[in-house]
């Protein structure tokens, strides 16, 4: 009955039923967020197609999920209203549901799966969504299966987490060549059987006001009625796939080029900009590889021979695509894989042992400067280099790529324990950063702290035989004045000339 284009190594059947005999089809989407390039949502267009079924879409956002906060509602609301207006141009019922209070939308899924033929959701190793997916499934009493779009590789291949980039990229190398031609349509959605509001089941409609919400979300979404952190706020960036596409194709356009020279320079910053979008689902890896591929006349078959784990002549696209292919897929992937296998990826405890034992050694050292909390979030510490990255953090949700690295660094230097440091940079990371919360900025914080890395020599106080970096050295290779013109703070002085990668940390 299914025509089969998504991979079934990309679907997980969870309630394995023959369909119901339901009024429609149900997507449930909460990480794959977008109406383009979505193994999920082609999967949910097959079976409807299959059955001459309508789709609907209910596409919710919880109210209590960590560190929940303006910031983060408006960017995702955003995408809410680019997807409305898409769907509904393909036939689709899109239903929005913002929770308006802790547990005032448990049930929704369940209520809606009783009228549907066959549910479709998310699969992912992102956050709460796993445990979220996982408790919701016993409420769905017909067919479920959930789809991984997260990545180029499928989720289901790695069984294990991966101790140093290079060996995930071994792994890779052998693994991933045959899954690039695999990708989800940029439109899943033809020939689908128009569907309409009608289908909303009227005790749902009643409980939970879905389409009031729907309209809602066109005029005004009641902000001061949704207990969100309003001191973390907006930022300019907007949130959807539309905006998400106009990036990659941006970023493909004007950076791409430059990306492996310029991307670690704040005042030329070549960095694709495009994590905002890739964590909340509005594009994905696969949208990004086919705008590459596009502009530089790239295909799978110019994917390299070699398995010895080694960046180089293996995706073969240029050295600035390589080296940013790279970024994309190795090091993202990789902190999507260590989530899906293991419980300690936003615990100090899931550092490397020889880590934890090199820190641990000089937990006793003293530092130049005890910070609360409180101080380092206002960015008033001596350091003007990491003030402005921390002033750049809370205004715009983002620190520039290098930054991020010294940023974290830094704060080991002035917290009592490594275990203190870690807790900080995860609670400020996931406060702020538009795109925390997510497996990438896990696997950054803890390369911080040595994971993914080796021990370096010569120890030095307080980082033992982590690696270190310096605001002084980082002023003097990086290009950053007119960075520090812009998101400086009256707090902090600037490095001396000072090499004190090699000196006393106390100079730093």
């Amino acid at each position: 009955m299914l025509v089969q284009r998504v991979p079934m190594t990309r679907v997980r059947v969870r309630h394995d039923l023959p369909p119901a005999p339901g009024r429609y089809v149900l997507y449930w989407m909460t990480a794959a967020r977008r109406p383009r390039f979505n193994f999920a949502l082609e999967r949910a267009a097959e079976w409807a197609r299959a059955l001459r079924l309508p789709l609907v879409v209910l596409e919710p956002l919880r109210i209590a999920y960590p560190h929940a906060s303006e910031r983060f509602h408006a960017f995702v609301v955003d995408g809410m209203r680019a997807n409305a207006a898409t769907l509904a141009a393909r036939g689709v019922l899109h239903l929005p549901y913002l929770e308006p209070r802790d547990g005032a939308g448990k049930g929704l899924l369940a209520a809606l799966a009783a009228d549907a033929a066959v549910v479709i959701g998310d699969e992912t190793a992102t956050f709460f969504l796993p445990r979220m997916i996982d408790a919701a499934s016993a409420g769905v009493k017909v067919r479920f299966e959930t789809v991984d779009g997260a990545g180029l590789l499928p989720l289901s291949l790695a069984t294990t987490p991966f101790g140093r980039a290079y060996d995930f990229r071994r792994f890779l190398q052998k693994t991933l060549a045959p899954h690039l031609r695999q990708t989800p349509l940029p439109n899943p959605l033809e020939g689908l059987t128009t569907a309409d509001a009608g289908l909303v089941p009227r005790a749902a409609d009643e409980r939970w006001g879905l389409l009031a919400q729907r309209a809602a979300l066109d005029e005004q979404v009641p902000w001061s009625e949704l207990p969100l952190d309003r001191r973390v706020g907006r930022v300019a960036d907007r949130g959807g796939h539309v905006e998400g596409s106009a990036r990659v194709a941006a970023f493909v356009k004007h950076r791409l080029s430059r990306y492996g020279e310029e991307r670690s320079h704040p005042d030329d910053d070549a960095a694709s900009g495009l994590s905002f979008w890739l964590h909340w689902g509005h594009t994905s890896a696969h949208e990004v590889l086919a705008a590459i591929a596009e502009a530089t006349e790239w295909t799978p078959d110019r994917i390299g021979s070699s398995k010895g784990g080694k960046k180089e002549g293996w995706w073969n696209a240029s050295e600035s695509a390589d080296s940013f292919l790279d970024e994309l897929v190795t090091w993202r992937e990789l902190g999507q894989v260590r989530c899906r296998t293991t419980d300690d990826f936003d615990r100090y405890e899931g550092l490397p042992a020889w880590a934890r034992r090199t820190l641990e050694a000089h937990a006793d050292d003293p530092r130049p400067h005890l910070y609360t909390e409180a101080q380092l979030e206002a960015g008033e510490t001596e350091d003007a280099i990491w003030n402005a990255a921390m002033r750049e953090l809370r205004e715009t949700g983002r620190i520039q790529n290098y930054l991020r690295m010294l940023w974290g660094k830094r704060v080991l230097t002035w917290t009592r324990h490594p275990r203190e440091a870690f807790d900080v940079l995860i609670r400020l990371n996931d406060r702020w950063s538009v795109d925390g919360r997510d497996p990438a900025s896990y696997s950054n914080i803890g390369w911080v702290l040595g994971a993914y890395d080796r021990p370096w020599a010569p120890e030095r106080p307080i980082f033992g035989s982590i690696r270190m970096m310096s605001s002084a050295s980082t002023w003097r290779k990086l290009r950053m004045r007119a960075y520090f013109a812009r998101w400086r703070t009256p707090h902090g002085a600037l490095p001396g000339a000072r090499d004190t990668e090699q000196t006393d940390l106390s100079l730093d």
